[in-house]
């Protein structure tokens, strides 16, 4: 059985996050942190390395990303098919 997550946690590390207004960490562009829940556009909290892939649910493990990028990643571990609207085909750190 998964283990439940924290909804106070969650909610801190979300915080955390947003703090700074990152980019995506999925394609390198800006995130407009204003918009409401299920725009495609929207900031939300990608795991890095996916929870059902063994990943962790901790701070370190969590990056910003556009609602549309973490959809597209999935659950997969390498990143998946998101490339940098750039044209560029390396991830952004």
């Amino acid at each position: 059985m998964a283990q439940q997550r924290n909804t106070t946690i969650r909610d801190r590390h979300r915080k955390t996050i947003a703090r700074g207004r990152p980019p995506c960490a999925l394609c390198g562009e800006s995130i407009d942190y204003e918009l409401p829940y299920m725009d495609p556009g929207e900031f939300v909290v990608d795991h890095i390395v996916p929870r059902n892939r063994g990943g962790s649910d901790t701070l370190d493990n969590k990056q910003p990303a556009h609602r549309r990028c973490n959809r597209a990643k999935s659950d997969r571990a390498d990143g998946g098919p998101v490339l940098r609207r750039s044209g560029s085909l390396s991830r952004p750190r």
